[in-house]
């Protein structure tokens, strides 16, 4: 799983930091570039994505998120759910690629899926 998220980081344009959380907040693994505490990134993003799906499942009867991108002043992450108890964070900077972290995201939380 780390050469996987490590491959990741290097694969997209502006990807500092990717990581496996579960849903109860907890890091499962992984990688950065930077001295950022992943616990914690993994801890708030989960709530965030928890969140997102009640809000799509019960308020909007929209169905579970398939992906969530939050954009901030400073941080950028990028979310793609793994089976119903992991998800994909994907840490970027301004420079990031969207379309890159999408695409190579997406595979890499396929790959993840057969392991978890």
């Amino acid at each position: 799983m780390l050469a996987l998220l490590t491959q990741l980081v290097k694969d997209v344009d502006g990807a500092w930091a990717a990581a496996i959380g579960g849903l109860d907040g907890l890091l499962i693994e992984g990688h950065s570039i930077t001295d950022t505490d992943l616990n914690l990134l993994i801890a708030e993003h989960a709530g965030l994505l928890v969140a997102a799906g009640t809000a799509y499942t019960q308020t909007l009867n929209a169905g579970q998120p398939r992906e969530l991108y939050l954009r901030g002043e400073r941080l950028s992450v990028y979310l793609q759910p793994i089976r119903a108890e992991y998800f994909l964070l994907l840490a970027l900077d301004a420079r990031s690629n969207l379309g890159q972290a999408r695409l190579y995201g997406r595979e890499a939380a396929r790959k993840l899926e057969q392991t978890l």
